[in-house]
Formats: structure tokens, C-alpha cells, sequence
């Protein structure tokens, strides 16, 4: 698996292999302030209890079924691991701290919509 942060030069790949249940993904830049169905501002300081947050799949293990790269998935901030590589910030979870995934080859009678 190679990991190439959106501005670095293809002559500086850095490849990298997650190993069995792993993954490696990022956070949207876009996770700052929100605004409420209400319009109301949140700012990205403000504190929200257990909120889970989406991610895009960088890289994956071998043993990992139920995510591709590429995909969206949601998962909790306090089940994480932070990892900067080459500059850039990802977070590594384990497949079992996913509570849901997104993509395009899901059905969409899930239930889900984003």
C-alpha cells in the first residue's frame, strides 16, 4: 500500500503496509466550525460528547473485509491513534472501532444517507 499525502510529488512515495485489522485514514480539512440545522456557528474548539467522526480509508491491512480505500467511515475520536507521516496527519484505527462505512458500492436501502 502507498500513502501519498494530496501535495507531495510522486517521486516522494512513501510506501507503507498496514498489517492485519488496520487502517489508516484522514480527517477532512472541512472538520473545523459547522453550522446547526438551526444555522447556529459551532466553532472547532466547542467540546461535544461522544460525537463519532467520518474519515476517508488511506490504506488498509490484509485481514480487514468490511472497508476499502477510498471509502468513508465513522468512528469515535477516543478509539484512535494519531500518526504523522511525512508530514502529513493520519489517524490508525482497528476494524472493529468502525461503526459504519460509506461508499458508492454499499446498497442504498441501508438506511444511511449522507
Amino acid at each position: 500500500m502507498t500513502v501519498v499525502a494530496k501535495d507531495q510529488v510522486e517521486d516522494d512515495k512513501l510506501p507503507i503496509k498496514m498489517l492485519n485489522d488496520r487502517l489508516l485514514v484522514r480527517i477532512p480539512d472541512k472538520e473545523g466550525e459547522r453550522r446547526s440545522t438551526g444555522g447556529i456557528l459551532i466553532p472547532a474548539t466547542a467540546q461535544l460528547s461522544k460525537r463519532l467522526v467520518w474519515a476517508e480509508v488511506v490504506a488498509l491491512g490484509q485481514n480487514v473485509r468490511s472497508a476499502e480505500v477510498g471509502d468513508r467511515v465513522l468512528f469515535s475520536p477516543e478509539d484512535r491513534y494519531e500518526v504523522e507521516v511525512q508530514g502529513a496527519d493520519y489517524i490508525m484505527l482497528r476494524e472493529r472501532d468502525l461503526h459504519a462505512v460509506a461508499a458508492s458500492r454499499i446498497e442504498s436501502h441501508t438506511g444511511l444517507y449522507l
